[in-house]
């Protein structure tokens, strides 16, 4: 009987244990957005959060998303070149690079850069007692803390995804014209031919909530590291897997949302 019971209970464990955890993120998650509408706001701490995620990741996301989109070309004319089909490489390129390589490339690029920052300096300030004493001297954590983090992430990426989108399909356009032969206002126009306003446009919100998602998974594994340097070092690692884990994960149900019929 123990033989079934004992993974059974494991299993429950397990799951409750997950929901416990999920609980515990959506109410830090509300406790830090509801200081938006709660002052003072600290701009001097915003403006510094959105030029460090903002600018400081431009040259990452810049040569990725170039490079993402050289790549993309090379592949796409081997593929179709099978076909017959080479002129649809630059459809393919400004598709894919808008509505799913832009931002969630981007985005990974953020979560190990970002994410780990905000997850190592907030839990050296939990294991060092540096957010004990922001209480000590009357200044709420969560709002001098996360708040400005949240924000700051949110209107971040977007702004860094629609710079890899223009990077991106430039980078198609570059390997498309010195490489394989097209002609370049001839690629140009089937790129803008083909782009609708819809692919931008859900590529940037899913930038937003990817924002979200990786300065909220940083500032809560940082905020709720034990244990020192090493507890400081798990909470970092976990910062980033977690948020690779749900950017990818949010990508699928938002890309459900937007174009499933």
């Amino acid at each position: 009987m123990d033989l079934v019971l004992n993974p059974v209970a494991a299993i429950g464990r397990g799951v409750l244990s997950a929901c416990r955890v999920v609980g515990e993120l959506m109410l830090f998650a509300l406790d830090g957005l509801s200081h938006l509408v709660r002052p003072p706001f600290y701009a001097r701490l915003f403006l510094r959060q959105l030029i460090e995620i903002a600018y400081f990741s431009l040259p990452v996301v810049s040569l990725t998303a170039i490079f993402t989109g050289m790549v993309l070309a090379l592949q796409s004319y081997t593929g179709f070149a099978r076909f017959n089909a080479e002129g649809a490489v630059a459809n393919v390129v400004v598709l894919s690079i808008t509505r799913e390589l832009g931002p969630v490339i981007a985005s990974l690029m953020v979560a190990g850069r970002i994410g780990a920052s905000f997850a190592a300096e907030i839990g050296t300030m939990r294991v060092t007692d540096q957010i004990d004493a922001l209480t000590t001297l009357s200044t709420n954590p969560m709002k001098y803390l996360v708040t400005p983090r949240l924000v700051a992430g949110v209107l971040a990426l977007p702004f860094l995804v629609l710079v890899a989108d223009i990077l991106g399909v430039m980078g198609g356009w570059l390997i498309g014209t010195t490489k394989l032969g097209f002609n370049s206002a001839g690629y140009l126009k089937a790129t803008m031919d083909f782009l609708e306003f819809m692919d931008v446009v859900s590529g940037l919100v899913k930038a937003a909530v990817f924002g979200f998602v990786i300065t909220l998974m940083g500032c809560w594994c940082g905020y709720n590291s034990r244990g020192g340097a090493q507890g400081v070092g798990a909470a970092t690692t976990t910062a980033v897997v977690a948020s690779s884990i749900l950017i990818l994960a949010f990508d699928y149900i938002l890309t459900e949302m937007f174009f499933a019929r």
